[in-house]
């Protein structure tokens, strides 16, 4: 995925070595899924299958669960966001890393740590509180200002922001096959990072005609910064004054 991860973990009680094992145990599990899912890894399985030198029944667990999980996206997101629709073939980057994400803070979650926070490259999972009840706060980085803020969002579960501000115009029109450039940045919170990467990506490609989808989904609420700089939003969202 070629993501850096950080951690932010509530320890409460547990010791020290129980809080090492369990970020252990999620680092391992992000370390899977790259290996199964990295496109610039030409040997991975991902790679091996766009390439068709494997089929979908050799794929690994975790590459079913994730074509069903793409499946859903593309359905809840109204063909915004569609995988199969990349060059070079099925391509689940603007949703594995969210779905990566929630899968290590839910091993966090298993074993006890009563609240963390992981960030990956900006798709942001999280559960319990920082402290004292509060909720966790994510500031959203602006498209083109990297020393500045576009807003902070307070969040329980999942913020995820997409856009081609670091890695340029990578993100692709479905219903073109071309370039998309109808965001500058698109940003979604929910109670799923894994949908919620998803619809970012949509977003972000679709700018104003995908909100609609995200409208209609309970719990998911998105922010758009368009390319000429004006803001949207499906409201929802909880921005920090």
């Amino acid at each position: 995925m070629g993501t850096v991860f950080s951690f932010a973990i509530v320890t409460g009680t547990l010791a020290e070595a129980a809080v090492r094992a369990a970020i252990a145990s999620a680092c391992g599990i992000l370390h899977r899924c790259d290996a199964v899912f990295s496109t610039w890894d030409g040997t991975s399985p991902v790679s091996r299958f766009r390439r068709g030198e494997a089929t979908l029944s050799q794929m690994p667990p975790e590459f079913h669960q994730v074509i069903e999980e793409c499946r859903a996206a593309k359905r809840a997101s109204d063909g915004w966001f569609d995988p199969w629709a990349m060059p070079g073939g099925f391509d689940p980057t603007g949703l594995v890393k969210g779905w990566a994400t929630e899968r290590a803070l839910g091993v966090l979650r298993d074993t006890g740590v009563p609240g963390a926070l992981i960030n990956g490259g900006g798709d942001v999972a999280a559960f319990g509180s920082p402290a004292n009840g509060q909720q966790w706060r994510v500031g959203i980085r602006h498209p083109w200002r990297p020393d500045a803020l576009a807003g902070i969002v307070e969040t329980s579960a999942a913020v995820a922001t997409s856009g081609c501000y670091e890695r340029g115009p990578h993100l692709i029109d479905p219903r073109t096959g071309q370039a998309a450039s109808c965001a500058a940045s698109a940003t979604v919170t929910g109670p799923s990072l894994t949908l919620a990467d998803a619809l970012a990506t949509g977003v972000a490609v679709g700018g104003d005609e995908a909100l609609p989808a995200v409208s209609r989904l309970a719990g998911y609420a998105a922010y758009l910064i368009r390319a000429d700089g004006s803001e949207t939003s499906t409201g929802g969202i909880e921005f920090v004054r």
